[in-house]
């Protein structure tokens, strides 16, 4: 299966398709959505979309890492990331999906949640 990455235009322009709204209008609502995600997380406030997935910041706590080629010990600092837990319904639809070119996994998803640091 090839795998393709859709860009926040396209998302917008088949919203714009399906809803039969203008296209400029529906990319300037999707941006204001987004906006909001991001204003929301800023704000340490906890997002949750039903049967879509959970965002919610967390606090990293401050520890030691291992630089794997010098095998030097270095710091890492505290941090505050976004993380994703991913709701029923998306866990449904993805289920299917097989990682390079293995047979799908149909019993519990490890790795669900994801992890990308608030800037």
């Amino acid at each position: 299966m090839s795998r393709e990455t859709i860009a926040k235009r396209t998302i917008a322009e088949r919203i714009a398709e399906r809803l039969g709204l203008g296209q400029v209008q529906t990319l300037q609502v999707v941006q204001a959505f987004l906006d909001e995600v991001v204003d929301e997380l800023s704000r340490g406030n906890r997002l949750e979309f039903r049967d879509f997935g959970v965002f919610e910041t967390v606090t990293r706590k401050a520890r030691t890492a291992l630089n794997p080629k010098t095998l030097e010990k270095v710091p890492v600092k505290s941090r505050v990331v976004v993380k994703f837990k991913v709701g029923r319904l998306l866990k449904e639809k993805v289920e299917h999906l097989a990682l390079d070119g293995a047979p799908a996994n149909t019993g519990d998803v490890s790795g669900t949640n994801v992890t990308t640091p608030v800037s």
